[in-house]
């Protein structure tokens, strides 16, 4: 059966996407045929933490966690393909696969492409690169998450435009990622390529968080 899944951060006692959530889920349910939960408490207080969401057919399932330290990330594609993923379910063997292979070629993120060779999505983040000073990231057509940090992104820059590329198109440019739990992160190396830094990705990170 199908259940969905939302990782919440709480950050100085407050959830502060947790509206973005809220719409997510919500698109999600009608989408899937899951019903969605009459009640959910809003996560508050206590320290900072993830707070991560099951919904599915039997209920609703809570649990949470630390937050990861932050740090930038090694990106690197990997040979997995990338399957449809546009709502966040459970189902994410896919994603795992991809992980265990980028810690084999010395990265902590995958990258993985679809079935024709195009940047999807890494496996728990978002991707975007500059070109000049305007944002780019993978086509939602492509089957790709909606992420909520992507969500956040658009509300801070506006419409970020989407195109369809290969990894060669992300070689030597200024590359960053997202989650709702990490916010903002640059990719210092993508495959064995250091990857230039934009000034304008600082400047997200400081206001991602609302």
């Amino acid at each position: 059966m199908t259940s969905l899944l939302e990782t919440v951060r709480v950050r100085n006692g407050r959830a502060p996407l947790w509206p973005l959530h809220l719409r997510r889920l919500a698109r999600s349910c009608e989408a899937l045929g899951v019903p969605f939960p009459s009640v959910l408490k809003v996560p508050a207080g206590g320290p900072d933490r993830v707070h991560r969401l099951e919904v599915g057919p039997g209920g609703v399932a809570l649990a949470e966690r630390s937050v990861p330290p932050p740090a930038p990330v090694r990106l690197v594609t990997t040979s997995t393909v990338h399957p449809r993923y546009p709502h966040k379910v459970t189902a994410r063997q896919a994603f795992a696969d991809a992980d265990r292979e980028a810690a084999r070629l010395g990265g902590d993120a995958a990258l993985l492409l679809t079935g024709g060779g195009l940047v999807a999505e890494a496996s728990i983040w978002c991707l975007y690169w500059w070109e000049g000073d305007r944002i780019f990231a993978p086509a939602l057509e492509l089957g790709i998450l909606e992420g909520v940090s992507r969500m956040r992104v658009e509300e801070i820059a506006g419409p970020v435009a989407e195109r369809r590329v290969g990894p060669e198109a992300l070689e030597g440019r200024p590359v960053f990622v997202s989650n709702a739990v990490r916010g903002i992160v640059e990719v210092e190396r993508f495959g064995a390529l250091s990857v230039p830094v934009h000034p304008g990705t600082r400047r997200l990170a400081e206001a991602f968080w609302p």
